[in-house]
C-alpha cells in the first residue's frame, strides 16, 4: 500500500474473518455500504475519500477450508479522535457479501511516530557507519604514512645485503632478527638498530657485526626461531637472547610484547645452559685465548672433581657464615636486575657491573675474591673463577656443570634461603 507521507497521520489496522469465500471487492463494498450514514456526513467514508482525508482501503485475504481471513488497512489524515471513531465503526460490520463476517480493529498506528522511529534507527546506522569509516580511514592514513616511512628507512647492509634499520651501522648495540618483515615491524615502533639474517644460514655480515657490538638475538617463539637461535649461538658472538611469546612471530607481535620480550632478555650463556645448547665454537676460542699462567705446582685441593655436589653436601661441607648470609641479601637486592657485584679478599665491594660484562671483567682482574650475580652459574664461569683464584661464586642457580672446582665455593639462592 502506498501512503502519502504529506497527508497520512494514522493507519487503521483491522482483522477480518468471513464464514465463506469472499473477494477483496466484497470487503471494500461492505465497509462503504454498512458505514454509510452511520457516522453522519462529516465522517462518511465516500466524502472523506473525495476530500483526500482518508486513503484507499487495502485488503489482503487468504481463503482456506471454505473460509476467508485477512487484514484491512486504511490511512487517514483525520485527527486522533475521528480516526478511532472510524476504526470502531469497522467493527459494526457483520456481513461481507453473502457471508457472516467480523472485523476487529487491532491498532490505530501513529504513522509519524513510526516514521520518526525509523528515522532514528536509520540515523544510528548511518552514524555508526560514518564513525567506523572515519576510524578505518584514520588508521589507514596513519598506517600508510608509517609503512611509507618504514620502507624508506629499511636498508640493505653489508656485502650480504642484509635487511636492516638505518641505525645499524652507528649503534653500539644491535638486535638480530630472522627476516625483512621482522625488521619492518620493529621499525614501526621506532627500533632502528635491527638487522635480519634471512634464515639459518647466518651471513658473515652479521657474524662480523656481533664481534664489535652488544648483540641481542630476537627470534620467533616457535621451532623455527629455536633453530635460528641455535645457529646464531654457535656461529656468532651473541650476548643476549630475547624471544617472542610461544607460537608468536616477531613480525606480527604488537609494541607492548616487543618491549616486554626485549626487557626480559637473558644472557646468551645462561640461555644456552638452561636449554642445554652447546656453544662450542665460542667457548673454545675464548678459553684458548686466555693468557697462560706461569706453571706452578697444583695443590691437591685445587684439582677439579667430576661430580657436582648435591645441596645437602653443600650445606654440610660449606658452612653458611655471616659473610655468606650478607651475600644472600645482596643477591636478593639485585634479583631481576642482571647485575653482578664483585668483592676483594677483605670483602670490600669493588664494583657493580652488568652480567654480560662479568666474564670479561673476571679475566682482566686478579684481585677478585667473591662474585654475587643475578644469573646462572655456568661451567665457563667456574673455569675462569678457578684460574683467577676466586674463592666464592653466588648465583641464582647452577647450570649444566660437569666439573666443579673444589677451590671455588658455590652457593645458590636456594642454599642461602
Amino acid at each position: 500500500m502506498v501512503i502519502d507521507p504529506a497527508t497520512t497521520k494514522y493507519l487503521i489496522k483491522a482483522h477480518i474473518k468471513a464464514d465463506g469465500i469472499v473477494e477483496k471487492s466484497d470487503v471494500v463494498g461492505a465497509i462503504f455500504g454498512q458505514t454509510e450514514g452511520l457516522l453522519g456526513d462529516e465522517l462518511d467514508l465516500r466524502e472523506l475519500q473525495r476530500s483526500a482525508r482518508v486513503g484507499r482501503i487495502e485488503v489482503e485475504l487468504e481463503s482456506k477450508n471454505g473460509k476467508s481471513e485477512g487484514n484491512v488497512t486504511l490511512p487517514t489524515s483525520l485527527d486522533k479522535v475521528e480516526t478511532v471513531i472510524l476504526a470502531a465503526a469497522f467493527e459494526s460490520i457483520d456481513r461481507v457479501g453473502p457471508c457472516k463476517a467480523t472485523i476487529t480493529a487491532n491498532q490505530v498506528e501513529d504513522v509519524r511516530v513510526v516514521r520518526r522511529k525509523k528515522i532514528i534507527d536509520r540515523a544510528k546506522e548511518l552514524l555508526n557507519k560514518v564513525m567506523e569509516e572515519g576510524k578505518i580511514e584514520g588508521e589507514s592514513i596513519a598506517d600508510t604514512v608509517r609503512q611509507a616511512v618504514q620502507v624508506e628507512e629499511i636498508t640493505n647492509f653489508g656485502p650480504d645485503h642484509c635487511p636492516a634499520g638505518p641505525n645499524i651501522e652507528k649503534s653500539d648495540a644491535i638486535i638480530i632478527v630472522e627476516g625483512r618483515r621482522d625488521v619492518l615491524n620493529l621499525l614501526k615502533y621506532g627500533i632502528k638498530n635491527v638487522i635480519a639474517v634471512g634464515g639459518t644460514n647466518i651471513p658473515k655480515t652479521v657474524m662480523n657485526l656481533t664481534k664489535e657490538r652488544i648483540s641481542t638475538a630476537f627470534v620467533d617463539g616457535d621451532r623455527g626461531g629455536e633453530l635460528i637461535l641455535k645457529e646464531l649461538l654457535q656461529t656468532a658472538d651473541i650476548d643476549f637472547v630475547a624471544r617472542a611469546p610461544q607460537t608468536r612471530e616477531v613480525e606480527e607481535i604488537p609494541q607492548k610484547l616487543i618491549m616486554k620480550a626485549l626487557k626480559n632478555k637473558i644472557p646468551a650463556e645462561q640461555y644456552a645452559e638452561m636449554y642445554d645448547i652447546k656453544i662450542e665454537k665460542k667457548k673454545d676460542e675464548e678459553i684458548e685465548k686466555e693468557p697462560e699462567k706461569p706453571a706452578k705446582k697444583e695443590k691437591p685441593e685445587e684439582k677439579q672433581t667430576a661430580v657436582k655436589p648435591n645441596a645437602e653436601e653443600i650445606k654440610k661441607g660449606k658452612i653458611i657464615n655471616e659473610k655468606q648470609e650478607s651475600y644472600g641479601k645482596i643477591l636478593n637486592e639485585i634479583s631481576g636486575s642482571l647485575k653482578a657485584v664483585l668483592f676483594d679478599e677483605n670483602d670490600k665491594e669493588l664494583k657493580k657491573i652488568p652480567v654480560r660484562e662479568l666474564t670479561d671483567s673476571l679475566k682482566k682482574s686478579d684481585n677478585i675474591s667473591a662474585v654475587v650475580f643475578d644469573g646462572i652459574i655456568t661451567q665457563r664461569l667456574l673455569d675462569i673463577a678457578n684460574s683467577k683464584n676466586i674463592k666464592e661464586i653466588v648465583g641464582i642457580k647452577i647450570g649444566n656443570v660437569v666439573k666443579m672446582p673444589s677451590s671455588v665455593r658455590v652457593l645458590t639462592k636456594k642454599d642461602l634461603e
